[in-house]
């Protein structure tokens, strides 16, 4: 019998790395073994900007993937909670009752659904914001660059040594 709790939980806390999945469908679930990429990928992120600092351009891609990946995860969560008993013991526990003790919510899933929906929305929006604040930034620092070229490009043309 698989718990909806236990899923809920573990999509929550060690949903990056496809374990709920296995606990659901067990060890030949595809998915379940590509889901590591994306947080490894994220980690090389936090290290790159350890190393490099904030400048690092692929950092800035990096890390959003990490944090969309958190809220992916945070929202399977939520959603797994609050499925139905029914619904819940038709696709996991298809032998079982439709409203067995397995499928149905305590408080502990409720807890589970709430510190998903606080993860996984500040995961997001920390996501969107750092990786589209690093995007302008650099948009705007190669502006400058370009600006300044075309400037000191114009100052040679018009200097009277020139004529």
């Amino acid at each position: 019998m698989k718990s909806k709790t236990l899923a809920t939980w573990l999509t929550f806390v060690l949903g990056p790395l496809g374990i709920h999945r296995f606990y659901l469908k067990g060890l030949q679930d595809t998915l379940g073994w590509f889901m590591p990429i994306p947080t490894a990928l994220g980690v090389w992120g936090f290290e790159r900007v350890q190393a490099y600092g904030l400048d690092d351009t692929l950092s800035w891609v990096l890390l959003p993937i990490f944090g969309i990946h958190i809220a992916a995860c945070s929202l399977q969560a939520i959603v797994y909670g609050l499925s139905t008993p029914e619904k819940w013991n038709a696709q996991f526990n298809p032998q079982a009752d439709p409203k067995d003790l397995a499928g149905k919510s305590n408080w502990l899933t409720v807890f589970g659904i709430i510190f998903s929906l606080l993860i996984g929305t500040a995961a997001l929006m920390s996501a969107i914001a750092y990786g589209t604040q690093r995007y302008f930034e650099n948009e705007l620092e190669a502006q400058e660059k370009l600006a300044a070229q075309k400037l000191t490009t114009s100052m040679v043309f018009m200097s009277p040594s020139r004529a």
